[in-house]
């Protein structure tokens, strides 16, 4: 096992080009176990590419990559998965007509001995004590995932990842398009999640939300990480300027992009 103050996930000049477009240019960035890292950043900003490459969708232009400080090429997802990496996307990637316990135990299920039939009782069993470990509470483990909740649907996706052995978590948008209970907790989840040393690597939109759990921020501009703090009471003020900055720079580029295409076609 690594080191408490070792990297559990490090990239270091992580570049990212597809054809002309360069989506990551120099990205570097860890996260330690017992550890949550906020990746903010707007649409368009890289964030996904990111994840992509740390999750072994797809291979960086150039770069290295550390899983417990051993330098590794991620070939592919399934590779990734057996260093103990996995990504809970926005869609959950779950089959809705089925059981959580189906769920949890998907392309994984256990056989009755001697026999083709499921093992659902012992499914079941294992499913909601693995749930009740990290203080997910749902009204049963039979039910169908299309009958949770929004918040419910997440904590089942985010305590199957770790079900199957993930001890690196890369979040995409956990609380996105949740109520502030349902938000609540999740927040409170991942706070669990910590306490227990998984590494987590949170993406989100809501820096308060974000601010609250996690404890150091990267924010990512146009392929470049651009803040990287640990959180304080000043954080907010200082990503806001960050961006207001950034939105001041663009309009004005927007202003000169106008007046020289005026220009032109007065010529």
């Amino acid at each position: 096992m690594a080191e408490a103050s070792a990297s559990a996930l490090r990239v270091e000049h992580i570049s990212k080009n597809y054809g002309a477009v360069t989506a990551l240019r120099d990205v570097s960035l860890g996260v330690k176990y017992g550890e949550a890292l906020g990746l903010i950043g707007d649409n368009g900003a890289g964030k996904s590419t990111l994840i992509k490459i740390m999750t072994g969708y797809t291979a960086p232009t150039s770069g290295a990559i550390y899983v417990n400080e051993e330098q590794k090429h991620l070939h592919s997802v399934n590779y990734a998965r057996s260093l103990g990496i996995e990504t809970v996307y926005q869609d959950l990637a779950m089959i809705s007509e089925l059981s959580v316990f189906h769920n949890m135990f998907l392309k994984r299920e256990l056989l009755i001995p001697r026999t083709p039939f499921l093992d659902n009782h012992r499914m079941k069993r294992e499913a909601q004590e693995f749930l009740l470990t990290l203080g997910v509470k749902l009204p049963s483990v039979d039910v169908e995932v299309s009958k949770l909740s929004g918040g419910q649907r997440q904590a089942v996706a985010i305590a199957r990842a770790l079900f199957m052995n993930a001890k690196i978590l890369l979040l995409d948008e956990p609380l996105a398009a949740m109520g502030a209970r349902e938000g609540a907790a999740i927040l409170e989840l991942i706070n669990n999640l910590k306490k227990k040393n998984v590494a987590i690597i949170m993406i989100g939109h809501n820096y308060a939300q974000v601010l609250e759990v996690c404890d150091r921020i990267n924010l990512l501009q146009r392929g470049v990480i651009t803040y990287d703090k640990i959180v304080s009471s000043n954080s907010m003020d200082e990503l806001n300027d960050i961006i207001i900055r950034e939105y001041r720079i663009d309009q004005k580029q927007a202003e000169s992009s106008a007046a020289a295409d005026g220009a032109n076609i007065v010529h």
